[in-house]
């Protein structure tokens, strides 16, 4: 992929992602007037986290690491991709449609070892009667991810990008219709969501037909690629899993105080914000990249690829970081404190915010680092490093549990998260310099920090100038408007001056975007 056409991926994936993710504020903020903290609200985050959690192990973990290289390297190879994808299309329907028969069977048992604090209460019977509803969101999503994959591999990433944006396209209106009809909005949100799954494998599946690509669905066959596929996928699968283990612990322990599980996934859904746009896009995008490249023995474009990744990443993710270190209360409580949500709950969401912040460039790194190795078709290292990440996690969160209570998994996470980039980051090293950041990268990353504390300097300071404003209904939405431009002019001021970015880049890439 050349690098306009893979700076054009990134802008593209970030477009539909970025507008996924605004639309999922509007969808957060109408869940927290609508229904608000609380048992209705813990029970939905936790029936809703089973699938997510599946659907990161099966489709964004094991499949993206063991299928997008294989696939991507037979399209460079000039072998026969599309049947190769029937075949992992196969074998992937039936294993997902078993995951999700047992899934709905022993769905007391999942709810019972994901969030054990509701065990006794109206929250665990709750949790298992939307966990069957919307359990069966992982099926249509995992074969989604096959056709996205398939659509990315060949450099066609707008269907697969905005394929999500349906989810928070039928929610919404759902929401407002269950609230103006008077019954119980809960009830129009967990039906919405198996429905938007349906029409999200529908719209990449057409993409894929039009594209002229021809995936069938056959009778699965242990196949020698089939094989290979698995052994790689197995790792991926593991360490994939292993982050989810992480976000199990957290629940477990945010369980046992009623509300907090609505208010870690609060502020979850803030720095998930950047994140989906920046660290998940770019990784879309940078994988089938970098296993051309490697196939062709192209090192010299593999470092470029992954440096000018990397550069975009962090102009984009450190101010951001900053952002939500420095002012989370106000951005909190506009965009949720109203309704069903209190002044109460916004300083709980505010405080996981900011502990959230101090990970949010490692979650990011992440997601730039794991394409080195899966690239490779390496998975079994990133596994091992998840692993002990899981541990400290683990360790940090019930360890830290009797002191500060549910604010001790958002810690845990962070820390663990820069665990995780570090034990990358060393690991890739044997990779070579297409591992290691260019010397462009190198010069311009302690500026665009600089530009960045420069910026949650102004923040702090005209936060303190405008506090009276953010009290006054009305007023308060243009304080914060004020606010963020006021940060984004001085980041992309002092960053222009002190030489973090060069303009004429910046309005390159959106017109070849």
């Amino acid at each position: 992929m050349k690098p306009i056409r893979l700076m054009r991926g990134f802008l593209t994936v970030g477009f539909w992602t970025l507008l996924s993710r605004v639309l999922g504020f509007v969808r957060e903020i109408l869940i927290l007037n609508y229904i608000g903290p609380g048992p209705l609200l813990d029970a939905f985050v936790a029936a809703f986290r089973l699938p997510n959690m599946f659907r990161r192990f099966f489709a964004e973990g094991a499949f993206n690491a063991a299928f997008v290289p294989m696939f991507s390297k037979k399209l460079e190879g000039e072998e026969d991709a599309e049947h190769f994808a029937s075949e992992a299309l196969s074998l992937l329907f039936a294993a997902v449609m078993t995951l999700t028969a047992l899934g709905m069977i022993f769905m007391p048992a999942l709810v019972w070892l994901t969030a054990e604090g509701f065990a006794g209460d109206a929250r665990f019977d709750l949790t298992v009667g939307y966990g069957r509803i919307v359990f069966p969101y992982i099926f249509f999503m995992s074969l989604g991810a096959l056709f996205s994959g398939v659509l990315n591999a060949t450099g066609r990433f707008a269907a697969a990008a905005a394929a999500p944006v349906l989810l928070n396209i039928l929610i919404i209106p759902a929401l407002i219709l269950g609230h103006l009809s008077g019954g119980p909005v809960i009830t129009w949100l967990i039906w919405t969501i198996p429905v938007a799954g349906v029409a999200q494998l529908a719209l990449v599946w057409i993409a894929s037909r039009k594209a002229g690509l021809r995936i069938k669905l056959r009778l699965p066959k242990w196949t020698p690629d089939m094989a290979r596929m698995v052994r790689v996928a197995v790792p991926a699968a593991l360490a994939s899993g292993v982050m989810q283990i992480n976000l199990v612990v957290g629940q477990i322990v945010a369980s046992n105080t009623e509300g907090a599980v609505s208010w870690l996934y609060a502020a979850d859904r803030l720095y998930q914000l950047p994140l989906g746009v920046i660290g998940i896009a770019i990784g879309i995008v940078l994988l089938p990249d970098l296993s051309r490249r490697l196939k062709a023995n192209d090192d010299v474009g593999a470092q470029n690829a992954f440096s000018r990744a990397s550069e975009f990443a962090m102009f984009l993710t450190l101010p951001c970081a900053v952002a939500f270190l420095v002012i989370p209360l106000p951005i909190v409580s506009v965009l949720y404190e109203r309704g069903a949500t209190g002044s109460d709950d916004t300083a709980a969401i505010s405080v996981a915010l900011a502990i959230y912040a101090l990970g949010l460039p490692a979650f990011v790194l992440q997601k730039l680092l794991q394409p080195l190795f899966f690239a490779r078709e390496d998975t079994k290292r990133p596994f091992h490093y998840a692993v002990w990440a899981m541990v400290v996690n683990a360790v940090l969160a019930f360890g830290l549990a009797p002191y500060i209570q549910w604010m001790a998994p958002a810690i845990a996470a962070t820390v663990s998260a820069w665990i995780m980039v570090a034990q990358l980051g060393f690991g890739a090293r044997g990779y070579g310099q297409v591992a290691k950041f260019d010397t462009r990268l190198r010069k311009r990353l302690w500026r665009i920090c600089l530009a960045s504390a420069a910026m949650g300097g102004a923040l702090w300071v005209t936060w303190v100038i405008l506090v009276p404003w953010f009290g006054l209904p009305g007023w308060r939405y243009v304080a914060l408007l004020i606010l963020l431009t006021l940060g984004a002019v001085v980041y992309f001021a002092v960053g222009r001056l002190i030489g973090a970015y060069v303009p004429s880049e910046l309005r390159a890439a959106a017109r070849r975007g």
